[in-house]
Parts: structure tokens; sequence; C-alpha cells
């Protein structure tokens, strides 16, 4: 059973458990026209009432002991109240509250599922860490459409940094780096990199990289990790192109000898000189031999098809 002191991690946080707990609208409250959803949503919310300690407790072990999963849904639908109440603490921070709900109570699922009711802790205390934490991930990885932080400490700094700045100056204080991270507990370089990223709003790759129009667009000067389409096209038939020469260069060898280019010289998994030796009955030396004899007449015999055998043949081992 998992401890009820410890936080949520990374981790865990990734893998959001599904669920059909949440309460949806009857039948004729989506016949009516516009309905503020907020106020439909807490108006469903009236048919849960909340649940006293020992009841929490009784339906606690039933899903501990028995895996009883109308205990569970209980438990869950109990304590819906308590993730909107802490999802309207962050309203400021993201202004559909509906968003923040919806990740509040997979944080509340999650919760359920390692609630220890032996450890003489209410879930609603055990289950505050877990709905804080689904929402501010939530508001992390929506912030920018490129991430601001992904571990624990940068999104405490997200939240942190901003409120920081106006009571050190509303103390009378020059807000610098060095300050904020000796109040925050966090590098300088940490301060540094989150106010560059939390200045910076997100910048379309199809926007027009001078002013005139027409012209480049940022996207135009970006990288791509990788060969392109038309080096890969190239580079494919180059290789069967390889492997039609092998073929015909193989055609007027012995049976050892193509085995040795099979196996040994051309193969990715690459028979080891000994095994060669153990199954042609030779010592490992004459196998060596073989082979570099091998590979001296396929690099001539590559060399007049213009094809480069260093380029596409896998590395010999000494083995």
């Amino acid at each position: 059973m998992s401890s009820l002191k410890s936080t949520p991690s990374d981790d865990a946080i990734e893998s959001e458990p599904t669920s059909a707990l949440i309460p949806q609208p009857s039948p004729d409250e989506r016949a009516v026209g516009p309905v503020d959803a907020l106020s439909a949503y807490m108006a469903q919310l009236a048919n849960y009432a909340p649940i006293s300690r020992e009841e929490e407790h009784a339906l606690a072990v039933r899903w501990v002991e028995d895996g009883d999963e109308d205990a569970a849904r209980q438990l869950t639908l109990a304590n819906l109240r308590l993730v909107v109440k802490i999802a309207m603490e962050y309203r400021r921070a993201w202004t559909n509250v509906l968003d923040l709900i919806q990740s509040g109570n997979v944080g509340l699922l999650e919760a359920v599922q390692r609630f220890d009711p032996y450890q003489g802790v209410k879930l609603t205390s055990y289950a505050v860490y877990w709905i804080r934490a689904y929402i501010l991930k939530y508001i992390m990885d929506n912030f920018r459409t490129v991430r601001l932080g992904r571990s624990r400490a940068q999104r405490k700094l997200f939240f942190r940094l901003n409120k920081e700045k106006r009571r050190l100056e509303l103390e009378g204080f020059e807000v610098e780096p060095k300050l904020l991270a000796e109040r925050l507990e966090v590098s300088e370089d940490d301060v540094v990199d989150m106010e560059q990223r939390m200045s910076q709003s997100d910048l379309s790759l199809n926007a027009p990289a001078r002013k005139d129009e027409g012209g480049a667009e940022f996207g135009d000067f970006i990288s791509i990790a990788g060969e392109s389409a038309e080096q890969a096209v190239g580079n494919s038939e180059l290789s069967e192109v390889f492997q039609q020469t092998i073929a015909e260069f193989s055609a007027n060898l012995g049976e050892r000898d193509r085995q040795i280019v099979e196996e040994r010289i051309i193969a990715e998994d690459q028979k080891t000189l000994q095994e060669l030796a153990d199954e042609f009955g030779v010592s490992r030396e004459r196998v060596r031999q073989l082979e570099k004899r091998l590979v001296d007449q396929l690099r001539e015999f590559m060399k007049a098809k213009l094809v480069d055998f260093e380029y596409y043949a896998p590395e010999s081992s000494d083995d």
C-alpha cells in the first residue's frame, strides 16, 4: 500500500487513469439551448452529497480489501466538489475552469486508487496533493505550444516566480535574479531561464521572417533532423545497386567463398572467424586469409562498377 505522505511523481502523473465516474448532463439538459457549462456541471454535483468520515472509511475499506468498484465510485463522486474548489484557485492562470476541473478529476481518481484507509488520514487531505498536481501539470503543458517545464521544480518555479516578484517590489527591494533565486531556493540560472521562457510568446513557423510580404518564413530556416526525402530515395537506390553488385560478384564464387561473403563480409550480424572455421573444418587463421582475399577482390569489383564498398559494407571484426 502506498504511503499517504508521498507526493505524486511525474511518471505517475503522466499515466492518467480513465473512468466514467464524472456525472453527465441528463437528456433534458442536453436538449435545452446554450447553457453555462460550469453552472450545469455544478447543478449535477448537487446530486452527490458529501459523506461522513465513518462512511468514507467504510467505503475505502471495501475498495481496498474487496476491490468494490461501486465503493470507489461513491468516494469519487462525494469529493468532486473539492476538485471544483481547488480548480477555482487557478482560474486566473487558465480561463476555462472546466479544463482545470477535468484534470483535477483525474487527479482525484488517482488519489482514490492509492488511498490507504488505515493511515488515519482523510481522503480529502490526501487527494488535495493529487488534484493540485494534475491541475498544475495541465496548465504547464498548455500554457505555451512548447512546454515551459516538465519537472515538479520547474512547475513550482513557474507559479511562484511572478508572485515573489510582486512581494519583493512591495517590500521595496530591487528585483534581481539572484535575490529571486535565494527566496525561491533555486539556482540563479533557473530563474533567468524561466523568465526568458515566460517573456517569449509562441511564434508561428509560417510567420514572415522579414517585414516584406511573400518572402521567407521562419520555418524555412529551421533544419530538420535526419535525411531529407530526396536523400532517403537516393540512398535506397544506391543500396539496391550495391546489393545487385554483390549478387553479381557472388555468382562466380564457390560455395565456401559465397558463404564467407554472405555471413561474414556483408552480414549485419556477422559470424565469428571461429564459427566459420569449425564449419569448414579449417583453422581460424585460414578463414581470415580467405576473407581478406575476398574483400580485396570485392573492393576492386565494386570500383569497376562505381559503387562505394566502404560506405555500405559493415565493418568486419577481428573475431
